[in-house]
């Protein structure tokens, strides 16, 4: 359960300050229906503000459904992308709700304000005297360093030395502090020697790790998941079904759209996705990968295992490929040849490199069921292209200039030719495997207790009762914006 036990002392200091600043905090209903439920007062400061700016009305901007603009935008329907068939060489249809229209251009900042929140609203963090933690393998402290500005709290964020050097950049404009850890995407056992070597030493620190976070989990089933139920009830047709999801496993967080999404669908099938090069879940197996921001050799505690029923290894000269015909302007030049629209084409930057993951492992999924164009798969783009470029010159530099020839061929042999290997559909004890895994990270090395490891895995009620905290927290927010004094009143979000 997510801990909500109220520490009075702490939250005077944290309502003064937010007093000070004039912040008032959204709800989980407000992140779900901004355009509802959004004070009409906060809408109008959002027109004058940019999506980055560092300003706490953007806490209101923690949704899927902003306007698609860099500035002064509202809110709308849920932000999504249909992969051109020409592209994917299947009949089944596959969309993915979109990441870059967050604040940070990632949906990290949703995953951070939900494990951030209820400690702030319940005064256990107190950011007059704590440092909000913020351990990743990329977009996560990002977000967790943007909410902390906005709410005025310090921050440390940590993540891999080899992540891209744009997620470096702007992490400076935010951050308070920068740790990089050895190695890359896959080095998540370097970044928690680091954390607990910061929480022996430094008691200022709070840490906020979205691996563990149960808010994680909870931010991305009631928002997340609805999001995605909202885009499928928009583009079926009369015969289709919602057939699948897939999701890459990262800290996890979005593997809660799949118990969210049973719920409505309880025959859909749930995928969940890692590198090739790194296939801790399929294979128990370890190494090094260039999916950006889905770490591995371990199973994130926020993950439901007995919800996954199938396990992808995504060989990441896939996405590596599939970033560069989607971006480069040979690769494009080939795809308008094959007869993908010009404005599906501009729009395929909103796919990051763990998106083209995704997008992979959907076309396995269907492939594997032999689906039809009645079915429809349901993915997430965490985060588009403006996080990568540099990836791009560097593929360049190694590989020479990219041709409409060598885009033909990565088309060929990555995407249409893509079979169902490295993949695998899971049993009952396929799942325990996996779930048993979590024992040796969680239990032996981070103080978690097999009591809680057994309940996730046989209580019934475990996952549920974390899924329904979303209105206790929201009853907290609303009465700590009350102490503020803010809410109801005229006034609004400033600087």
């Amino acid at each position: 359960m997510i801990d909500l036990t109220m520490h009075p002392e702490n939250l005077k200091n944290t309502v003064e300050l937010a007093k000070k600043r004039n912040i008032l905090i959204p709800t989980f209903k407000q992140m779900r229906d901004p355009d509802a439920h959004t004070p009409a007062k906060i809408k109008e400061r959002l027109k004058g503000k940019g999506l980055w700016d560092v300003d706490p009305v953007n806490l209101f901007r923690i949704t899927w459904k902003n306007q698609p603009q860099q500035s002064g935008g509202l809110y709308g329907k849920v932000n999504y992308f249909e992969v051109p068939r020409e592209i994917t060489g299947i009949k089944t249809r596959i969309f993915a709700i979109c990441g870059k229209w967050f604040p940070t251009g990632a949906h990290k900042v949703g995953a951070s304000f939900g494990c951030l929140v209820p400690r702030l609203v319940t005064g256990q963090f107190d950011p007059t005297r704590h440092k909000a933690v913020w351990p990743s393998t990329g977009n996560y402290c990002r977000g967790g360093a943007y909410n902390s500005q906005l709410l005025g709290c310090d921050s440390i964020a940590i993540l891999p030395e080899g992540m891209s050097k744009e997620r470096f950049e702007w992490l400076k404009t935010v951050a308070g502090e920068i740790i990089a850890t050895p190695g890359t995407e896959s080095n998540v056992k370097e970044i928690y020697d680091k954390v607990a070597e910061i929480r022996a030493t430094r008691p200022e620190a709070f840490i906020f790790n979205q691996f563990e976070e149960l808010g994680n989990h909870l931010w991305h089933y009631t928002v997340t998941g609805n999001a995605m139920e909202e885009v499928f009830e928009e583009v079926k047709g009369a015969r289709d079904r919602l057939a699948g999801a897939v999701v890459t496993s990262g800290s996890a967080g979005t593997t809660a759209v799949g118990d969210y999404l049973r719920t409505l669908h309880p025959t859909f099938k749930f995928g969940v996705g890692e590198a090739l090069q790194c296939p801790t879940l399929i294979w128990n197996g370890f190494g090094d990968h260039r999916i950006e921001g889905i770490g591995d050799k371990h199973v994130p505690w926020v993950h439901n295992v007995k919800n996954t029923d199938l396990v992808f290894a995504i060989d990441d000269n896939i996405c590596m490929a599939m970033i560069r015909f989607c971006n480069e302007p040979e690769g494009k030049k080939y795809l308008k040849r094959i007869g993908v629209k010009d404005r599906d084409i501009e729009q395929l930057d909103l796919m990051g490199i763990s998106g083209a993951a995704n997008v992979a492992m959907a076309i396995k999924m269907a492939k594997y069921y032999e689906m039809t164009e009645h079915d429809i798969i349901l993915t997430v783009f965490t985060d588009s292209m403006e996080m990568y470029g540099s990836r791009l010159d560097e593929m360049n530099e190694q590989k020479g200039p990219y041709t409409q020839e060598q885009a033909a061929i990565d088309h060929a042999r990555y995407v249409l030719g893509m079979g169902v290997d490295g993949m695998q559909e899971l049993n009952y004890y396929d799942r325990k495997r996996i779930h048993n895994l979590k024992y040796y990270t969680w239990v032996e090395q981070q103080g978690k207790t097999s009591e809680e490891l057994n309940a996730q895995w046989y209580d019934p009620d475990y996952w549920i009762n974390v899924q329904n905290m979303a209105d206790v927290i929201d009853e907290k927010i609303e009465a700590f914006n009350q102490m503020t004094g803010l809410a109801g009143t005229e006034q609004s979000c400033t600087t």
